[in-house]
Order: structure tokens, then C-alpha cells, then sequence
């Protein structure tokens, strides 16, 4: 099923603009929503999870009406917040056990077997006897996704997953995600940018509540073919070239130097070499370009 999303506009109370006239449709499989904190990325995924109503435009689901019929999109919706609260002193099994009785799954070998699945498919299994409250913040991470996997949910929606995992931790939840990805619709929803191109072929960049670029990975690369340029400077020389050139990024070597990655659309001059373009030249290229507008 297609999400479909027209004309979403969202101002708060306090005058300021989270989303501006939001339009995309998002096929079934995995979908990166990326951009900067602030950018308005949960206030969107609040939306479509109809924790917030929208001043105007429409979302459809299938055939499912979102603002109109909220229950219905509510009980084919897996959702994952960037918080979602302290657990009880309860192991993985009790605790799913838990929600799948609220979620109405009365029947006990039809749970423990839904239990198990979802906690394979998040690689818990091992840990299920433990208490969640002594789990990891990957670990953590992972059970959310195996409680909300609890009513196979259509449309899976997880808000900044991975900040604040260290390095393994990322790694495993992103190799859940890409699981699950196969089988549901699923929004996610992050700054970083690595995030994305490990996962999501398909993605929108939004800053200030605006969709400011709509494709694939592949296609933002493209149109970026042969206006990327890099070379290396000294530290000292960066505010210099900063003022001339049109850097993207940078990032420090080993021996103090800067590599900078510059927009041109020609040569910036011949101490410059071309450089394939990647998702994080379309990201801050994509960001830059609004910011100057």
C-alpha cells in the first residue's frame, strides 16, 4: 500500500512553520526522510502516526483516510518515537507478552509464538529472560521494534533510531531494519546521512518543514556529476577558501591537513580534482542551496 501525503501544513501555537505544504508518496519498502535537528522530520512522522493534526492537506494510507479514520490507520501502524519511556522491571518475553494481550491477541500459543518470531527477527532472542531495563541502548532499540512488530504492522514508522548507539549497536539495529524493510512499508527518519545510504535507496531530504529534494540516492548523485571537486588544504587556509569557494565539507587528515569537498559547476581552479559525488555532497548541496536562497 501507498502513503500518500498532500499539501501537509503544520504552524504551532508559538508562530513557528514545522511543516510547510508537505507532499510525497512513499512505495512499500524501506524510506529515508533525511535532515538536519529542528528540520521538522518528527512533526511530520507525528502527523502520519496521527498523534497531531495537521492545519491542512491530506494523507491516505490504501484506501485508508488518515485524518478522518485515525483508528484504522492506528491498528496497521507500527511506530518507534526517538523516546519512548522506562521500562519495567520485566523480562522481553513478559513484557511482549504484555503488550500482545493489549493488542488483543488473546489466544496463549498464538503469542508465544508471535514472541518468538519478533524476537528472532530482532535478535533478542538470546536475551529474552532479561530485564529490558538493563538492556542497552541498541538493545532497547531493537525490543522497541519487537513490540511494535507485535501486530505485523503495514506501515512502520521509526524517528532518529540510532543516535546516540555506539558504532556495533548501529550496525545491528540497521541490519533489523533492513529485515523488516522487505516486508512494510517503513519511514525512517534521521540526520545522518550514512544512516540512509546503508539503507534506503529511496528518500526525501526536508529542512524548514519543506521537502527540498525527492528521488533516489542514485539520482541526487547523478545530477551532481562533475561539479564536485576536492583537494587538500592547510588548516589555517580554510576561513580563505571558505570565502572564494562553495564548500560542502571537510574533514581532517592525519597530518593536521583539511580535505574539502567544493560545488562548482566548473574546475574551481586547477589545483582542484573531480570527485564522484556521494549521498552527503546531494545532502549539503541540497542544504546549502536553500539556505542561500
Amino acid at each position: 500500500m501507498d502513503l500518500v501525503i498532500k499539501n501537509i501544513t503544520k504552524t504551532y501555537n508559538n508562530g513557528v512553520k514545522a511543516l510547510d505544504n508537505v507532499n510525497l508518496e512513499i512505495k512499500p519498502g524501506m524510506f529515508g526522510l533525511l535532515g538536519p535537528n529542528g528540520a521538522g522530520k518528527s512533526s511530520l512522522m507525528r502527523t502520519i502516526a496521527t498523534l497531531q493534526t495537521p492545519d491542512s492537506g491530506s494523507i491516505t494510507f490504501g484506501d485508508i483516510d488518515v485524518l478522518k479514520d485515525k483508528m484504522s490507520l492506528r491498528k496497521v501502524l507500527g511506530y518507534l518515537p526517538q523516546e519512548f519511556g522506562v521500562y519495567p522491571n520485566m523480562s522481553a518475553e513478559q513484557l511482549l507478552d504484555y503488550f500482545a494481550k493489549l493488542k488483543g491477541v488473546m489466544n496463549t500459543s498464538e503469542r508465544k509464538s508471535m514472541i518468538k518470531e519478533v524476537l528472532t527477527v530482532t535478535n533478542l532472542y538470546d536475551v529474552r529472560k532479561k530485564s529490558v531495563s538493563g538492556y542497552s541502548g541498541g538493545m532497547k532499540q531493537r525490543f522497541g521494534i519487537a513490540q511494535l512488530l507485535i501486530n505485523d504492522p503495514k506501515l512502520i514508522i521509526v524517528d532518529e533510531p540510532t543516535a546516540g548507539l555506539d558504532p556495533a549497536e548501529r550496525h545491528r539495529f540497521l541490519n533489523v531494519l533492513r529485515e523488516i524493510g522487505t516486508k512494510h512499508t517503513v519511514i525512517f527518519s534521521t540526520h545522518i546521512v550514512d544512516d540512509v545510504r546503508e539503507l534506503c535507496n529511496d528518500l526525501a531530504i526536508l529542512n524548514g518543514g519543506k521537502i527540498l529534494f525527492r528521488g533516489s540516492a542514485d539520482e541526487g548523485e547523478q545530477n551532481l556529476e562533475g561539479k564536485i571537486w576536492t583537494r587538500i588544504i592547510q588548516r589555517e587556509e580554510f576561513d580563505n577558501f571558505n570565502e572564494k569557494y562553495n564548500i560542502i565539507s571537510s574533514n581532517f587528515n592525519q597530518d593536521d591537513t583539511l580535505n574539502i569537498r567544493v560545488f562548482s559547476e566548473v574546475q574551481p581552479d586547477e589545483t582542484f580534482i573531480q570527485a564522484n559525488p556521494i549521498l552527503e555532497d546531494v545532502y549539503f548541496v541540497t542544504l546549502k542551496t536553500d539556505h542561500n536562497v
